[in-house]
């Protein structure tokens, strides 16, 4: 079948198969062009595997440090015509990029959230690599079940008071108001259950208690703070809250893994174009502004730009930890940079439906949120026919 982007607000609801892969082979090929990471990981589980910075750390460290990587997704194949979720693709090709390469590399998709899922990667970890060095959790989902049945979902809300901005059509490139309500006390608290810090915590006490974590593992997760003109709606908002709650694991992770000698590392990443960033009102005018002076300034990353340099030279090989007061690892310098955010701030109130292309790089913007779907590589013939069914092999 020819297989289009059909998007709806902020969702695009197909994928294609060998964009997708072609956004893999690039990752890949970003990493193999920087060498060799030192002192990398050899055993790594990467809970939330299948896109944004969790493919980019799996990737980061297959093809940099050539390690075995188990994944942990939550993906949908293709269905009669319906596509598969562009996280399936992209996995797949990853997979088969790993085999290629002579790579160890195992998937299990499920709900990550579960306890027969942790199970389920610990008997695997049992059975083929013994235990693990390295564990990355970055898992964005919308809800949560508790192990009582209880569903929590998580929402992006501001506290306490309102909030008033705007927001692009990803389609029309149409400026249009957007205003949320505060959120509930019970919101906030079943956002912090969904994005913050405890599932992290209960994968790294099922891996301690059944005995897989190496001697000096380390465990990341990642985080975003973001400028002052996004705060309202995400580092004030629900998901701040959530956020904040992974300063509090980390420092609970470090006082657990002591027995192993083990770390626990908060990563405070660059904004980027992510599933999960996409959703988030006013991000898009943020970004758009955000990209537009980055390329400028020439220091534009993305994800696996960000995760390869975080492996290089701030975990592992040179490790010279940039370290904030709360002991998060700082890869934002770029973005909060004052020549950066000066221009943010001097536009931030300017854009409008007239200049929208002259003082931002919505067009950038656009093309990033199309590739992660895998539509808008050049190297991709979009008229041709393509098989939307990908088979990938799953650990039952």
């Amino acid at each position: 079948m020819i297989i289009e982007p059909r998007i709806k607000g902020f969702l695009c609801t197909t994928a294609h198969p060998t964009g997708c892969a072609q956004d893999v082979r690039e990752q890949i090929a970003h990493v193999k062009e920087n060498g060799r990471i030192k002192d990398g990981p050899s055993r790594v589980l990467v809970i939330g595997a299948s896109g944004g910075y969790g493919l980019a750390s799996r990737i980061s460290a297959a093809f940099g440090c050539g390690a075995s990587t188990i994944g942990v997704f939550f993906e949908r194949p293709a269905v009669k015509k319906r596509t598969a979720s562009p996280g399936w693709y992209k996995s797949a090709a990853f997979t088969e990029e790993a085999a290629l390469a002579g790579l160890y590399a195992r998937n299990i998709n499920g709900d990550a959230y579960s306890e027969s899922l942790k199970q389920r990667a610990i008997e695997l970890i049992n059975k083929e690599l013994g235990c693990i060095d390295m564990v990355v959790y970055s898992l964005a989902a919308p809800q949560r079940e508790l192990a009582d049945g209880t569903v929590c979902r998580s929402v992006l809300k501001p506290i306490d008071e309102p909030f008033s901005g705007v927001t692009i059509d990803i389609n029309s490139a149409e400026i249009r108001p957007v205003s949320l309500e505060p959120a509930t006390h019970e919101e906030i608290r079943d956002t912090v259950k969904v994005m913050g810090g405890e599932d992290w915590e209960l994968w790294i006490k099922a891996l301690m208690e059944a005995g897989v974590l190496a001697e000096g593992c380390i465990t990341t997760n990642y985080t975003y703070l973001g400028s002052e003109v996004t705060w309202p709606i995400y580092y004030h908002g629900t998901i701040g809250k959530a956020k904040e709650d992974l300063d509090r694991a980390a420092l609970a992770l470090n006082e657990k893994m002591a027995s192993v000698e083990g770390t626990a590392r908060v990563a405070v990443m660059k904004g980027l174009l992510t599933g999960a960033s996409s959703a988030i009102p006013g991000m898009s005018l943020y970004l758009s502004l955000l990209f537009k002076a980055m390329k400028a300034a020439g220091n534009h990353e993305g994800c696996i730009e960000q995760t390869t340099s975080l492996f290089a030279s701030q975990l592992f090989g040179e490790r010279r930890l940039e370290q904030d007061d709360a002991g998060r690892i700082r890869m934002d310098e770029w973005e909060l940079s004052d020549e950066i955010q000066s221009y943010v701030r001097e536009n931030w109130a300017k854009v409008s439906q007239s200049n929208l292309n002259e003082l931002t790089d919505f067009a950038g913007y656009q093309k990033a949120f199309l590739q992660l779907h895998g539509f808008g590589f050049s190297q991709v013939d979009y008229a041709a026919e393509v098989e939307q069914a990908v088979e990938m092999p799953l650990v039952d």
